[in-house]
């Protein structure tokens, strides 16, 4: 691909490409960004994969995540989209389209994540008109639950794993 899917204000939305390993690798380094997923270790290799993971929903559905720049530059800044997964919680979650964010903490607060979402939202109703979107979002994690909210994500579950509770919120299209 030689240019972003779309453009918002501030940010350039790309499919995942090789060239975006370095970028989640450094976006997911921070102890903080992480904080809500789980928290777990990362690195080089964690990142190969959550990117292999983020191409295959494009390549298998048609949809999924996309790399976040910062407008008209190579910074990775966060990624967002509607991707495909399988996270074994059940009817209402496997196998539905799930919408997701991550951006790094230097972006905190400037909108950007509702920006995205919002982008991809729009992007995926056109593509895909009609069809149910879900999220998760750690109980804890409350600008998400807010940014979730502002996309009209509304509450239908919880789910209880090891020492996190994640709220289980749908959003009919």
């Amino acid at each position: 691909m030689t240019g972003p899917e779309f453009s918002t204000g501030r940010l350039d939305m790309w499919r995942p490409a090789p060239r975006d390993h370095a970028g989640l690798v450094d976006l997911l380094a921070d102890d903080e960004v992480r904080r809500h997923l789980g928290n777990r270790p990362t690195g080089a290799a964690e990142e190969f994969n959550r990117l292999c993971r983020n191409a295959g929903s494009w390549a298998l559905f048609g949809y999924g995540i996309f790399t976040c720049r910062a407008r008209g530059t190579d910074e990775v800044l966060g990624i967002c989209g509607v991707f495909h997964s399988w996270r074994g919680f059940g009817e209402g979650f496997d196998d539905t389209p799930e919408i997701g964010w991550i951006f790094a903490r230097k972006t905190w607060g400037q909108g950007l994540a509702s920006e995205a979402a919002r982008a991809s939202l729009t992007w995926f109703d056109a593509a895909f008109p009609g069809r149910r979107v879900a999220c998760m979002i750690n109980d804890t994690n409350l600008p998400s639950l807010a940014v979730a909210a502002k996309m009209g994500f509304v509450r239908y579950g919880v789910h209880d794993d090891e020492d996190t509770t994640l709220i289980l919120l749908e959003r009919s299209a």
